[in-house]
């Protein structure tokens, strides 16, 4: 049973990347129960007066209506009960529960996968190994994952769609909004390779800064392996190299060509720290082999529908509740000391958000009033403090800082 518009309702409520979405799924396994359970006069799950609001403003039909008008347009969509759902997605924290799609999504059906990152503003040494690395791991089968930014991310993807392999674009906008500019004529050669553009953020959404951090985990769990080839020290792919590292992913550095310069100092990090050196592709392509023994089946491509979604399901639930191997639901007493001190390129606004939470976990509206913050601000800059690890949130708007 397709199930989309059941849980592109859920999406339309809650709000999209909401892990509030997985708190309700943790009651019920099913979109659809969850659709008729929250609608009805007697729903087990308890709502605040907003959410309450939004269900029953916001009508099935609109979901339905939603969904016509994407494939009127070309765009794909797929939930998470979906067969053509990228198996990698699966088993991270707060998975996508809907993906919007314009291209050949089934290209990411294969256990060989690579996601590049690297800057803007990439030098000739760096640009030439993305180039090169990409070229020939997509030749030997890999597909290419990207954030489709300027510099060392086009690079990577239009290296494999210039020898006719699929790459996949994860972006932080709607896939059908033409940013960044600059790239938008490469997206036909991109397509016609048999690529494909991925977003968890409706049609038309415009490119906004706290969405690029959230794109980030996708962009980092759809690789086996994550390979770096130009970082900054605060640069975005060393976020999304930790990300990747999190969620038991290989990370590959490209070696410095000037340890002495900034542009590299996020590689330099990120090999201290333990990322494996990467000099050709064969070093990605062996650390791939490797990772796919050590997994479990379930982390790799599905053929056909699980018949374990109910399972899938609660699995993520529970982790809404369980992080770090604390058990589920158990009132978190002993926690592993983390952070010494704040990292150092946190915005003025996230240090005092963090500073605030130093004394213990705070409800979200206690926050937003102590720190006389919007409510809507306090939240987008929650969800990039929870992607840089420094704060993880708990059940029923509670935050806390990770030490």
């Amino acid at each position: 049973m397709d199930e989309t518009k059941y849980w592109l309702w859920l999406n339309m409520v809650f709000g999209t990347g909401n892990h509030r979405i997985w708190e309700i799924m943790s009651f019920f396994r099913n979109a659809e129960k969850a659709y008729y359970a929250l609608t009805s006069d007697n729903s087990v799950v308890s709502l605040n007066e907003n959410e309450n609001k939004n269900v029953f403003g916001v009508p099935l039909h609109n979901a339905e209506t939603f969904l016509e008008n994407c494939k009127k347009r070309g765009i794909g969509v797929i939930c998470y009960s979906s067969q053509e759902y990228p198996a990698q997605l699966r088993h991270i924290y707060n998975p996508p529960s809907v993906i919007y799609y314009r291209g050949n999504i089934s290209c990411l059906q294969t256990d060989i996968t690579v996601t590049a990152v690297g800057t803007r503003k990439a030098d000739s040494y760096s640009l030439k190994a993305a180039k090169e690395i990409c070229s020939e791991l997509s030749a030997r089968g890999a597909v290419i994952i990207s954030g489709f930014a300027v510099g060392i991310d086009l690079a990577c993807s239009m290296a494999a769609a210039e020898i006719g392999r699929p790459t996949a674009c994860v972006m932080g906008c709607g896939v059908d909004v033409d940013y960044p500019k600059q790239n938008f004529a490469y997206r036909d050669t991109i397509l016609a390779a048999g690529g494909v553009f991925i977003s968890e953020f409706p049609p038309g959404t415009q490119p906004y800064a706290p969405n690029f951090p959230k794109r980030n985990r996708i962009l980092a769990a759809l690789g086996m392996a994550v390979v770096v080839f130009q970082a900054g020290a605060k640069s975005g792919s060393v976020i999304t190299a930790n990300l990747a590292a999190g969620q038991g992913r290989e990370v590959l550095c490209l070696p410095p060509a000037d340890i002495f310069s900034g542009g590299y100092a996020g590689n330099i990090k990120l090999l201290r720290d333990g990322a494996l050196p990467m000099y050709d592709a064969s070093d990605v392509m062996d650390c791939i082999t490797g990772r796919k023994e050590q997994l479990p089946p379930q982390y790799m491509a599905r053929t056909s529908a699980s018949a374990d979604m109910a399972e899938d399901i609660s699995a993520v639930s529970d982790m809404m509740y369980e992080q770090d191997n604390i058990p589920v639901r158990q009132e978190r007493t002993v926690r592993e000391q983390r952070y010494t001190e704040l990292p150092d390129d946190l915005s003025a606004q996230q240090k005092r958000i963090a500073e605030a939470l130093e004394n213990g976990a705070l409800h979200a509206d206690e926050l937003a009033q102590s720190l006389e913050l919007d409510p809507s601000e306090l939240m987008t800059e929650l969800t990039e403090l929870e992607i840089f690890g420094v704060v993880r949130s708990l059940p029923g708007k509670m935050f806390e800082l990770i030490r």
